[in-house]
């Protein structure tokens, strides 16, 4: 029996991103993806002590949004921005198996 990978792999599955609802950059984000038509995971730090640590401990970094692709972990607003000009995130859309995020 043939398997089909997209039963295993969703793209839109694999987006998540820690945001705060009153930044005006998780709002761009959160427009720039849902413009795009993708589904993704929010996960808001804005009054969650212990969802913010998560998201420092992961990425790195304190400020919001921050983005992550298949677990892995893209950047803010500007990164996601750019990986979107770049077509990068389309071809993700399309083929997320063969599209590194280092594109």
């Amino acid at each position: 029996m043939k398997t089909d990978q997209s039963v295993f792999h969703s793209p839109a599955a694999g987006i998540e991103m820690y945001f705060k609802s009153w930044c005006a950059y998780s709002r761009a984000a959160l427009a720039l993806l849902s413009d795009k038509g993708v589904a993704f995971t929010t996960i808001d730090v804005a009054d969650d002590r212990v969802l913010e640590a998560e998201m420092i401990d992961r990425s790195g970094r304190t400020s919001v949004p921050q983005i992550f692709i298949d677990g892995e972990h893209l950047g803010g607003y500007d990164d996601l921005k750019a990986f979107a000009a770049s077509g990068a995130l389309d071809q993700w859309l399309g083929n997320a198996q063969s599209v590194p995020l280092a594109a």
